[in-house]
């Protein structure tokens, strides 16, 4: 008795390409197997090869059929047909399946259909504490598909897809399974996230830091800019300052304050003598800009060979005082006399400063008067008074961002200037993953307790140019592996993110791709020769992804199951039945007040501005306080 499951031979053998002739019983394009119907010659597909006690597994990368005699057409119209396989991996019965294989086929070796039955032992367990579940198999929706944790972390990521074709919730449906409080209690997610999506969707197991934020379910952004490096801070503050001896200065002005700090205030790890301008000791920005304002600006007594700080000629009053002497924190420059050689009078200098930083240090001024660039320059509690005192510590900064009981934490970016996104996203991750670099023996360090970094809409900041955030990226997923630093690369266009970063990915989840270039460089990123499999990559339905690479035993194609909460990316709808809004809704008075609110205080949740009652009485009256 023939066997339902045979779909033909061995043909050829190259490496790990097999191409197989069907028989003639295949012809229908269906096999039944014990009351299951399934697709012959569907590329994406998996058969097998019997090898004594082994199988080899195989997925069907193109299928076709060749010409044959003219004699014999009308016996055998569709021609001899055929399939490539892809060679992927074997399993036993007493061996559970593994990736690569130890034989090779030999020509006329059977090859057959793989059931469901095979296919959920090559895919793995449910119960298995390494692998989560994120939905089915496309092909056999009785399967669910699984992704190892352990390869998913420290083996890196992908999420890649065209907008529109479910990228956002599935990264939001990974999320949700990896940090599940009762499996993994200890989960520790950081996302980066630019355009605010993540945290309506996260809402039970997740703390959101926003600019600006005042509402019990956000708290606000602080980043203490004392702990970033000098190569991080100087474009943040400075912009391009491009001579040595300025730099030089700049730097050697940052240690001085740094050791000031130590010396009335020590700390545990580093001392007065040891500082250097990368070691994370507070100091006082504002006093910086102060001093170098100083060092630039004043006018003298003295000629510029003698000037100090008690030769600075303020400006003074009637009554012989100084008018005005500067303000650090409050960013308010001295008031000098002007410069002046008239005989009988007191010279005044210039100050005899050679440093060309005075364009970059009114700049810095600028900047820090900028109210959008508070969560830098004054960040709450690890904000420095001008002699370099702080609240708090960076043990604390790290315990809001990685402790708590909250195992994601979400870094909403929508507030921060677009200028300076790309140096915020590599100074964090680089603070980030040098914390957890040092600590990685200890209970919280990145060995002990891992994290997995999200880096949504990779491609406005990791692009194929170099950027601060490129290189910290770069070395995360070069070494973090080691470390227990993991890095999920999320784009709608890979083409645009850096190749190397992309390269390093060892899992990818593909979703619909319409652009060549986009799924060309998706497919250059993945080690297995798999391009036929790729090419249904424009035709995906959405929600439907094909993940290949090191957290799934086999590629496969996976229908995503959607997560308890959607992001706040999915489309919103122009006209339908039973929607809330819509161009079918009836019109309603037009009344813009709370947009306008909204839009000034950038908050989309809550109207923090109140109108002035003097200006616009009728503004306040009757208004909702929960707005």
């Amino acid at each position: 008795m023939s066997d339902p499951s045979l779909l033909g031979y061995v043909q050829d053998v190259a490496g790990a390409t097999v191409s197989v002739v069907l028989e003639d019983s295949t012809r229908s394009g269906l096999v039944f197997v014990e009351g299951h119907a399934y697709h012959v010659a569907q590329v994406g597909g998996f058969v097998r090869i019997p090898l004594g006690f082994t199988d080899l597994v195989g997925i069907v990368s193109q299928a076709g059929s060749g010409a044959v005699p003219e004699r014999l057409a009308e016996t055998n119209p569709f021609g001899r047909m055929w399939l490539t396989v892809q060679l992927i991996g074997e399993g036993s019965p007493g061996r559970p399946f593994s990736r690569g294989v130890s034989v090779l086929p030999s020509l006329g070796d059977a090859v057959h259909v793989m059931t469901e039955a095979r296919l959920g032992a090559v895919y793995g367990e449910v119960s298995s504490p390494i692998r989560v579940e994120i939905g089915r198999i496309a092909s056999a929706s009785s399967i669910p598909a699984l992704l190892d944790i352990n390869a998913l972390i420290t083996r890196h990521s992908a999420v890649v897809g065209t907008t529109g074709a479910g990228k956002s919730t599935t990264v939001v449906k990974i999320v949700e399974a990896i940090a599940d409080p009762k499996r993994y209690p200890s989960a520790r997610v950081l996302i980066f996230d630019p355009h605010g999506e993540y945290s309506a969707a996260l809402l039970d197991r997740a703390k959101t830091f926003r600019v600006g934020a005042d509402g019990p379910s956000t708290r606000p952004l602080h980043v203490p800019y004392w702990a970033l490096s000098f190569e991080e801070l100087l474009p943040l503050t400075f912009g391009g300052v491009h001579d040595d001896a300025s730099t030089g200065a700049i730097r050697d002005e940052i240690v001085r304050l740094k050791r000031e700090t130590l010396e009335a205030s020590p700390v545990a790890g580093v001392g007065p003598h040891e500082v250097t301008v990368d070691t994370p000791v507070p100091f006082s920005i504002h006093q910086l800009w102060l001093d170098l304002h100083r060092l630039l600006n004043a006018t003298h007594t003295a000629p510029p060979a003698s000037q100090t700080r008690d030769s600075e000629a303020l400006l003074l009053d009637d009554a012989g005082n100084p008018q005005q002497t500067g303000d650090a924190i409050t960013v308010t420059p001295p008031r000098y006399q002007a410069p002046t050689q008239a005989a009988g009078a007191t010279k005044i200098f210039l100050s005899g400063s050679t440093l060309n930083i005075r364009r970059q240090v009114e700049g810095l001024a600028s900047r820090l008067r900028d109210p959008r660039y508070d969560f830098l320059f004054r960040p709450g509690p690890w904000a420095p008074n001008a002699a370099g005192k702080v609240e708090a510590d960076l043990d604390k900064f790290l315990e809001e961002w990685l402790g708590g009981e909250s195992s994601v934490s979400i870094l909403d970016l929508s507030g921060v200037p677009s200028e300076v996104l790309a140096d915020l996203v590599g100074s964090l991750t680089r603070v980030i993953y040098e914390s957890l670099f040092w600590s990685r023996r200890l209970s919280e360090g990145g060995r002990e307790r891992p994290l997995l970094f999200v880096f949504e809409e990779a491609h406005a900041y990791l692009a194929n140019r170099p950027t601060s955030a490129g290189w910290a990226v770069e070395r995360v997923v070069k070494e973090g592996r080691k470390y227990g630093v993991g890095a999920m690369i999320v784009s709608q266009r890979p083409a645009e993110v850096d190749a190397t970063i992309l390269s390093q990915c060892g899992t990818v989840v593909a979703l619909r791709l319409a652009n060549a270039t986009d799924r060309g460089h998706v497919a250059s990123a993945v080690a297995d020769n798999l391009a036929g499999v790729l090419s249904m990559l424009p035709i995906l339905r959405t929600g439907e992804a094909i993940v290949i690479g090191e957290a799934v035993p086999v590629p496969m194609r996976v229908l995503v199951d959607l997560p308890a909460r959607l992001p706040e990316s999915t489309d919103p709808k122009v006209v339908g039945v039973g929607v809330p809004g819509g161009w079918d809704r009836r019109r309603e008075p037009a009344d813009y007040k709370d947009v306008v609110a909204r839009w000034r205080s950038k908050d989309p949740t809550s109207a923090r501005i109140v109108p002035n009652p003097a200006m616009h009485p009728a503004a306040t009256e009757g208004a909702d306080s929960s707005t």
